[in-house]
């Protein structure tokens, strides 16, 4: 009798995890198999190192296929074109198809520079988003370290993911720094939150007051519920929105490098689906991470739909941070034991948002339990001891999953590196 067909379409930070820790429970039970359209994982977290070359792209990368073949997972970057999930089935962007008894969707966002003129690497701003991006951003940078002038970081309208904007236009300062130019190159942080440390959560601790003295202390200016009207080369035209949703006054910033983080959606593979995803693409899910109307049909990660945490004058999204992402998959894992057991899904995530936000030569880290207030748990700090965790994180977690290993990263070193060992978050 053949064993129950188990697909992770998707091989990024949560897919992978998500195929290791499957495999790991149900060896035997069940046949399980990844979808990607890459042979390669990627550590996004390390992008921003990447785009000022404290990292070479090859450092955050693991090769897949062999991995894959060593933990008896079945593995293909053909990556998928359209999902029929009225069929159980995966259509292939070769033309095959494959059928699954379970999928779990793991894809990460469509990146929307699209949404807004002028926006992305195929226009006028550079991307730590992929690790490609990421790259080629580094050789705009350096051109612009050789000829200073404004930069502008930051994140649009819309927006879910805002760490990476603070932690890449604060690295930028330390690294101008070292180069001894910082005095030659003003810098702008444009992004859609009401107030700086929002990060999409209502802020977390005293992410406010945090990351205004550090973005003040660099002498970094800011411009909070903004939206991105356009950008030309050289030129970004940014609306300041006041409370009543008015554009309250126009903001017109010359630049020399960019770096802006766009909205997301959902990928074009599931996009549109009806009962499966929202308008944006993002996938519908109950609190078990299973589909409402496909109930074989799970999901983790960015492509997870999660409302706001409230209203504000310009749209933003929440983050999905990695230790959130880590308990979807605990909770999905649990769920498809207790499913191939006959039995009904119990398990719940636990949504609690932990973040390292290195800034090159300090950083803030936070805790938000759950990640949605009110809390019971609301803290953040900040020191150089944040930029010397991430950096052991960065290590250690390349190296499990360069040797396909299936343990709770996140929960382990982020709450060994804060010295809060003893916190459950149950």
């Amino acid at each position: 009798m053949a064993l129950p067909v188990i697909v992770v379409l998707g091989a990024g930070l949560g897919g992978t995890i998500a195929a290791y820790e499957i495999r790991g429970a149900l060896k035997g039970k069940a046949d399980v198999k990844v979808v990607s359209d890459s042979e390669d994982f990627w550590f996004v977290p390390s992008n921003p190192w990447v785009a000022v070359r404290w990292r070479e792209p090859d450092a955050v990368k693991v090769h897949l296929p062999p991995v894959m073949e060593k933990k008896g997972i079945g593995f293909t970057s053909v990556g998928a074109k359209r999902l029929h999930p009225e069929e159980n089935r995966i259509e292939l962007n070769d033309g095959s198809s494959l059928s699954y008894d379970y999928l779990v969707i793991a894809t990460g966002p469509d990146l929307a520079f699209d949404e807004i003129e002028g926006l992305g690497p195929n226009g006028f701003t550079q991307s730590v988003c992929k690790t490609d991006h990421a790259a080629a951003a580094a050789d705009v940078f350096e051109e612009l370290a050789a000829d200073p002038k404004p930069i502008v970081v930051g994140a649009v309208q819309g927006a879910s993911c805002f760490g990476p904007a603070y932690e890449f236009a604060l690295i930028l300062d330390t690294e101008l720094k070292r180069r001894k130019i910082r005095d030659r190159v003003p810098i702008t942080f444009v992004t859609s939150e009401p107030y700086i440390g929002h990060l999409g959560l209502d802020g977390v601790g005293d992410t406010k007051t945090l990351l205004e003295s550090e973005l003040r202390d660099r002498h970094i200016k800011w411009i909070t519920n903004a939206k991105v009207a356009g950008v030309e080369d050289g030129m970004m035209h940014v609306e300041e929105v006041g409370e009543d949703g008015s554009v309250a006054r126009s903001h017109d910033l010359p630049f020399g490098f960019s770096m802006m983080l766009p909205a997301f959606r959902g990928v074009p593979a599931v996009f549109g689906i009806e009962g499966l995803t929202n308008p944006r693409g993002f996938i519908l899910a109950d609190k078990h991470q299973r589909n409402p109307t496909y109930k074989n049909v799970y999901s983790l990660g960015v492509c997870v739909a999660i409302p706001p945490v409230g209203p504000t004058p310009v749209p933003v999204g929440v983050p999905k941070t990695g230790f959130m992402i880590e308990s979807m998959v605990t909770a999905i894992v649990e769920n498809l034991k207790l499913e191939l057991a006959g039995k009904e899904p119990e398990e719940e995530a636990t949504w609690n948002a932990i973040c390292l936000a290195d800034f090159g030569d300090g950083g803030v880290a936070f805790i938000a339990q759950p990640q949605i207030p009110p809390r019971n748990l609301n803290w953040a700090s900040k020191g150089k001891w944040v930029h010397l965790a991430k950096v052991g994180f960065e290590k250690y977690f390349l190296h499990k999953v360069r040797r396909g290993q299936s343990e709770p990263f996140y929960e382990r070193l982020t709450l060994h590196a804060l010295g809060i060992r003893k916190l459950r978050f149950k």
